[in-house]
């Protein structure tokens, strides 16, 4: 599972031009340059690897595959550089003589006028940074009719219709599907190097996300999800002028071995307004050349992907495929109740050396589904992983809270500017490693300065109504939206006090204790759906799974050997994230360190 990847400055040489992809973050390269000892570091390209002849590099290999079918669809997601597929596969078959008839599915997309009116209903107003998730299907947004009627040629060799949609068309043939990571899609979308579905436009990177996450992601996903027994070939396209491909029976077959063992999500850094140094510091590998890293999505699952690894070559795929093909193997006894809606996610808050985050809450259940259009709301908890002495959190109100005076404070302050006193409305409370602060929907909080936060939480992660930013601007020099009428619509006024302490911060619990280990329990709140536990042991320890996804990580020790009852064995780092699927049965963990082990479990209740 764990494979280090050196940084090869020619592997991330293709997207350097800013035109086609603004961030600091690196490319992935498409090939293993060296090997390193799993977990002896964090790893930032973790590989499920899939054995010899498994994954093939370039152009040349899949035209060659191309024509020895003579007509195949090339379907896939947003962010794909498609004049590029298209100019790859071309100067390939035509090298070897053959003719080609290209079918390209932009040509019958609706005009984007009709385009814009089926999508505006789903993107709120214009300043609000969400919308609701869209109800339309990929075929709303195409002349199917049209479409349809482009049919293969038999006048020329070789007929490939290509382009998102391009199964739309009924083609009776191969199908390759071209996958694309959602961090790579959207440091193409702040280039202006895609656009969103039958768009023209480039619009602000705000309005581009809003529309990929309510609406183009919807659909695709949709559209992905019915295609997965169709799919022939998959590919990644997170390479300009280089693609990584495999037949979908290895892929589905790594996905099979994936979900009776453990699973681990390519993690991805972003800065921002408030982020620290933490990440920076204790993370190899990522590019130290920027001013901060405020998050690490180590497992939010909408924008993870699964890499795999074949002969050197990696196959970056996106993390929809495990669900919708192994969910029941993946959630167990509550795969009836999400589906293929993976409901926890954790993500590191990095503020060391840096700012406050703004003070904020998440939406009601009911809010989020009636307003927002989603399934669960963002029920967080906060798990210090690491801190300074000087570290707190901002949680739950003072005892006299006014609603109205605090919302006078709110509004004076984003008009005019002008400083609020936050804790004369809102609790401080000192932080300690391994803390854990729980923030049900409604809860006010803020991570203070100098913490690193492991944030457990139900998968949402958008839907942050921030009240008081410090006044400050965001990187690129604006200000950050502020949502003070949705947060007074969702505040719990009744969290205040001594009942703060009393039932919004966790008091651990030891509920077991052998020779092998001590399982502390750490309570969560009763509006949360899952539950949180700490390992901890010298030696090593088994634990059953009981039909239960387990969410995991090492938060305190070196190294650690996770072993699962099919006999994989995966070694994992401090502070790597790890996910044992319901069908693992039970798993072994081995303290490899010098010093006791502490792992958290997360898990549905």
């Amino acid at each position: 599972m764990n494979s280090t990847l050196s940084q090869n400055p020619t592997a991330n040489a293709e997207l350097d031009d800013a035109s086609l992809r603004k961030t600091a973050q690196l490319l992935m390269p498409a090939k293993l340059s060296t090997e390193a000892v799993a977990g002896e570091e964090y790893n930032i390209y973790p590989v499920c690897k899939l054995g010899d002849n498994k994954i093939f590099n370039g152009y040349d290999a899949l035209a060659g595959w191309i024509i020895r079918q003579k007509t195949v669809v090339i379907d896939g997601y947003a962010g794909i550089f498609w004049d590029k597929v298209k100019t790859g596969l071309e100067q390939h078959i035509a090298l070897k003589g053959f003719s080609i008839n290209w079918v390209e599915t932009t040509q019958y997309l609706k005009p984007e006028v009709e385009v814009d009116t089926l999508v505006k209903p789903f993107l709120g107003t214009a300043d609000s940074v969400w919308g609701t998730k869209c109800t339309l299907t990929l075929h709303d947004l195409f002349q199917t009719e049209r479409l349809s009627a482009q049919q293969p040629n038999s006048e020329f060799e070789i007929n490939i219709i290509i382009g998102t949609g391009a199964s739309l068309a009924n083609w009776q043939a191969p199908l390759i599907y071209i996958d694309m990571p959602k961090n790579e899609l959207q440091f193409r979308m702040r280039a202006g190097a895609i656009k969103n579905l039958g768009s023209s436009k480039v619009d602000e990177p705000y309005l581009m996300y809003k529309r990929f996450y309510f609406v183009d992601w919807v659909l695709l996903n949709q559209h992905k999800k019915q295609l997965l027994d169709k799919i022939t070939v998959l590919a990644d396209g997170q390479w300009a002028n280089n693609i990584n491909w495999m037949f979908k029976t290895d892929f589905a077959e790594g996905l099979n071995k994936m979900s009776q063992s453990v699973i681990r999500v390519r993690p991805w850094f972003e800065p921002g307004a408030w982020g620290g140094q933490w990440i920076k510091e204790h993370i190899p590998g990522i590019n130290k050349d920027v001013v901060n890293y405020a998050w690490s999505f180590e497992l939010i699952v909408p924008e993870n992907g699964l890499i795999f690894e074949s002969d050197g070559n990696l196959l970056e795929a996106s993390f929809d495929f495990l669900m919708f093909n192994n969910q029941q193997q993946v959630l167990g006894k509550h795969a009836d109740r999400f589906g293929d809606e993976f409901p926890i996610r954790f993500d590191f808050l990095d503020t060391f050396d840096g700012g406050n985050l703004s003070i904020q809450c998440h939406p009601s259940l009911k809010y989020i589904q009636e307003v927002f259009g989603e399934n669960i709301t963002q029920d967080e908890t906060y798990y210090i992983l690491d801190c300074k002495e000087d570290a707190n959190v901002y949680l739950g109100f003072q005892d006299n809270i006014d609603p109205d005076e605090f919302q006078a404070a709110l509004i004076k302050s984003q008009n005019e500017s002008t400083e609020v006193q936050i804790e004369d409305f809102v609790q401080v409370h000192q932080a300690k490693k391994h803390d854990l602060f729980l923030i049900p929907n409604g809860t006010i909080h803020s991570a203070g300065a100098n913490n690193l936060v492991l944030e457990i939480s139900a998968t949402p992660y958008i839907f942050t109504f921030k009240m008081y930013d410090w006044l400050r601007l965001d990187l690129e020099g604006n200000p950050r939206p502020i949502n003070i009428d949705h947060a007074f619509n969702n505040l719990n006024f009744e969290c205040k006090g001594q009942k703060v302490k009393e039932e919004y911060i966790s008091i651990p619990a030891v509920i077991e204790q052998t020779t092998d280990h001590t399982l502390v329990y750490l309570p969560t709140h009763p509006n949360h759906f899952y539950d949180i536990h700490r390992i901890e042991f010298t030696a090593e320890t088994r634990v059953d799974t009981n039909d239960c996804c387990h969410i995991m990580m090492l938060v305190d020790g070196q190294r650690v050997l996770v072993e699962t009852a099919d006999g994989s064995r995966h070694v994992f780092a401090y502070a790597e994230t790890f996910v044992i699927p319901a069908a693992a049965k039970w798993y072994k963990l081995t303290n490899l360190g010098k010093t006791p082990a502490k792992v958290i479990k997360a898990f549905l209740k």
